[in-house]
């Protein structure tokens, strides 16, 4: 990825389904000042989920040193989305559909602003300053309350034609009962919380499946397993098409167990179909949870090469 210029500085924000973020950002990727933010949730509509936007945006603006200009504005979402128009049609927002966060953006900011998914924003981040700075291809996924990606290859992150690519969380993949589902039922948070609770156990939270898992208890064993192994099954068939030299993984289930990340690479390891793939390599993510605002933020300063 091209290095942005150091002294530029840009506002980044992350539309997400618990919170929004926006914070003031570097060409060192350096967050300057505090990060603000606003709690969202389903229920949130194109009345309150642009109050949260504008609130966030407009405090960090506000923080800005004087003499610091903004330059430009860069923001992920939780998707899918429509470049063209710059509007969100979020899946875990579905009120808030068809919000037009370019227009509104660009209205604070009194800058060009640039819109992408945040599974987008994240492979960006870890192109620039985290686990996948030397790659030719890589994915970056994070396994959380859903599952999002993104990929960057020859430094570019890839778009699409829409704007969308990186879902990977809706790639089909196939069980061992040879039913076909879609990886994010399978394995994020809840899906795996909501298969546990089938076999008995009786929690409700991923953080009480990841004590559950400690313990040893049989059902959060298995749940959890057959989440590391759907997603390395379908980061195998992701490598196959892509040639990926490096797949980084990040999100709050992936903390489920110190190991994760682990059994998801074996996982990959049983399956991989061709032999070049066995170096792919599969690790954790180097960035810290302001990764989302530091792709944002590498979106707009390329903005301004």
């Amino acid at each position: 990825m091209t290095t942005p210029v150091a002294e530029q500085v840009v506002l980044a924000v992350d539309i997400g389904g618990t919170k929004v973020e926006a914070a003031l950002v570097d060409g060192f990727a350096r967050v300057r000042g505090e990060v603000y933010r606003r709690p969202t949730g389903r229920t949130s509509d194109t009345t309150t989920l642009p109050h949260a936007i504008r609130d966030v945006a407009t405090r960090a603006l506000d923080a800005a040193p004087p003499g610091v200009v903004v330059a430009a504005v860069g923001v992920g979402s939780a998707g899918p989305l429509d470049v063209a128009t710059g509007t969100i049609h979020p899946v875990n927002m579905p009120a808030a559909n068809g919000l037009d966060v370019v227009g509104l953006l660009r209205a604070i900011a009194l800058a060009p602003v640039r819109l992408a998914l945040d599974g987008q924003c994240i492979a960006l981040a870890e192109s620039w300053v985290g686990a996948t700075r030397e790659a030719k291809s890589s994915l970056a996924m994070v396994i959380s309350t859903g599952i999002g990606g993104g990929l960057v290859v020859d430094g570019d992150v890839v778009a699409g034609g829409t704007g969308n690519a990186g879902h990977i969380g809706q790639m089909l993949v196939t069980e061992r009962s040879g039913q076909v589902r879609m990886l994010e039922e399978l394995a994020s948070g809840p899906g795996t919380v909501a298969f546990a609770r089938e076999l008995g156990w009786s929690g409700t939270t991923g953080e009480e499946l990841a004590a559950a898992y400690a313990n040893g208890d049989t059902a959060a064993v298995e749940a959890v397993t057959r989440s590391a192994r759907v997603v390395g099954s379908a980061i195998a068939s992701a490598a196959a098409l892509l040639d990926l030299d490096v797949v980084v993984i990040a999100g709050g289930f992936s903390k489920v167990t110190p190991h994760y990340v682990d059994d998801v690479a074996e996982a990959f390891r049983a399956v991989v179909p061709l032999p070049h793939l066995r170096g792919t390599r599969i690790v954790k993510s180097e960035i810290a949870v302001q990764g989302p605002l530091i792709g944002a933020a590498a979106l707009a300063l390329r903005s301004l090469r």
